[in-house]
């Protein structure tokens, strides 16, 4: 795009004022200012402008909903589930399951400077975010002898952290050329008159597209291609803030497959009615997501059976497995896959030049949700409940529900049961207790292998990948 296309292009969207200060900016800053605005798609920009801000949207009223079928927590002893989990070990031992991390994140929310995997969750050792999924992923690499390709999506103000972050760490030791990152895209803040904002003078004020990003941007960059290239056709997707999530269950990857999954999802139960969760529901026929933001226009989430029991308590874990086909389907009718829309307060420059930090909501900021693609399921998705312990802890915050206290804690009680279990002399009432992956994935293999650990007799118990006590 020229410079006389895009500045046309500003002028024809009304949104010319972004050029304010073009006299002031260096060469540099010329540069990539164009290349933010040559990068834009104006037609969904103005779509979704005149849909949420300039138009008055009808009153809304949520449609007739019900529960979905879960299928409750797999355990060996039913039938279903021991099928499920031998396709699942036969797909990872065939080499046709991938990764999908979404890490685009800063872990400002956590009081931390950096991406949010880089953040150091481990109580006792510091082992990041990262290198807890990194872990896990090498233990399944050496169970099944298969790379277990790692597409990991990374954002605009992550990239160059996150990757120097895998290179000084040598990859976890995992390869990188099984280690691909793609980038998230970005969409312009828009004021409350429909205009563009300014972050500085030379920087459109831009956010994230949401984890529904992925879809076009695991296209759009090559991972969908490089995966059929692998003979993958099944990918399992997860997010960084949830140390404990398990990177490639052989129960959820076999029911998927067995059902003609195109995309599945686990759910968790909602831990009280109004907790800030998603839930999934079945309104018009089609599964779908419904945000505990829209309790106003859905009260019936809120409904109990004659037990007393929620009704829609299958609560989204933010875990999936998808079809490569299905994803590649979804992204051809990408155009009308929907956003959401929040009020935010939105750093600013002014007209005076003055970067302004306002005290209430002065803008708007768009973002898709990759569970959105449910609707374009052909089959009926499967549901999978998981019990939230040791599988579902995830960290938003530093302390209060779904937090890094929250989360440290948990990894001192799931693991307390491996212990126990393993006959652990070392009492434990006050130990803070964390088990590498690496070494142990579940219950049954630490006890296996931990029948010749010599236990510490007191202190905390913290064991690394070879099973040493550290």
């Amino acid at each position: 795009m020229t410079e006389t296309d895009w500045r046309e292009e500003l002028e024809r969207h009304g949104q010319s004022h972004v050029l304010r200060y073009w006299d002031e900016l260096d060469e540099d800053q010329q540069r990539h200012l164009q290349a933010q605005v040559a990068s834009m798609d104006f037609d969904l920009v103005e779509r979704l402008t005149h849909q949420w801000i300039l138009s008055t949207p009808p009153p809304r009223k949520g449609a007739a909903i019900d529960a979905v079928s879960v299928i409750p927590v797999a355990t060996p002893d039913r039938a279903d589930a021991r099928e499920a989990w031998e396709m699942g070990e036969r797909a990872l031992a065939d080499g046709r399951v991938g990764l999908v991390l979404v890490a685009g994140g800063q872990g400002t929310r956590l009081g931390f400077e950096g991406p949010k995997g880089t953040f150091p969750i481990g109580p006792v050792s510091g082992r990041t975010l990262f290198e807890y999924h990194a872990d896990k992923i090498k233990n399944v690499r050496r169970r099944y002898g298969r790379a277990l390709p790692w597409y990991i999506m990374v954002g605009e103000t992550t990239e160059e952290d996150t990757k120097a972050f895998f290179r000084s760490h040598d990859f976890f030791g995992l390869g990188e050329e099984t280690i691909t990152f793609f980038k998230q895209g970005m969409i312009p803040c828009i004021d409350e008159k429909g205009k563009f904002m300014l972050d500085t003078k030379a920087t459109l004020a831009m956010n994230p597209d949401g984890h529904g990003g992925c879809i076009p941007a695991m296209f759009d960059q090559g991972i969908l291609r490089d995966a059929r290239e692998r003979g993958i056709d099944t990918l399992s997707y997860f997010q960084v803030d949830n140390w404990a999530v398990k990177v490639a269950d052989p129960f959820f990857i076999g029911y998927h497959l067995l059902r003609d999954g195109e995309i599945s999802s686990k759910v968790k139960p909602k831990r009280d009615p109004k907790e800030p969760v998603g839930v999934f529901c079945r309104g018009d026929g089609k599964v779908r997501v419904i945000e505990y933001t829209e309790l106003d226009i859905y009260p019936q989430l809120l409904d109990t059976d004659a037990e007393g029991r929620l009704i829609h308590y299958a609560a989204n874990a933010a875990i999936h497995v998808l079809s490569v086909d299905f994803i590649e389907g979804v992204y051809r009718n990408y155009a009308e896959f929907p956003w959401h829309c929040s009020h935010k307060k939105i750093p600013f420059v002014d007209e005076t030049g003055e970067r302004i930090q306002p005290d209430s909501p002065n803008g708007y900021k768009f973002e898709t949700f990759v569970f959105d693609a449910l609707v374009y399921a052909r089959h009926e998705p499967v549901m999978l409940e998981i019990e939230p312990q040791g599988e579902f802890t995830p960290t938003k915050q530093m302390t209060g529900p779904d937090s890094v206290e929250e989360a440290r804690a948990s990894m001192t009680r799931y693991w307390r049961g491996w212990l126990e279990a393993a006959g652990c002399t070392t009492p434990l009432e006050d130990a803070q207790i964390e088990i590498n992956p690496e070494f142990a994935i579940s219950k049954e293999e630490f006890v296996e292998k931990a029948q010749s650990l010599p236990w510490p007799d007191s202190g905390d118990v913290v064991i690394g990948p070879d099973g040493s006590f550290l």
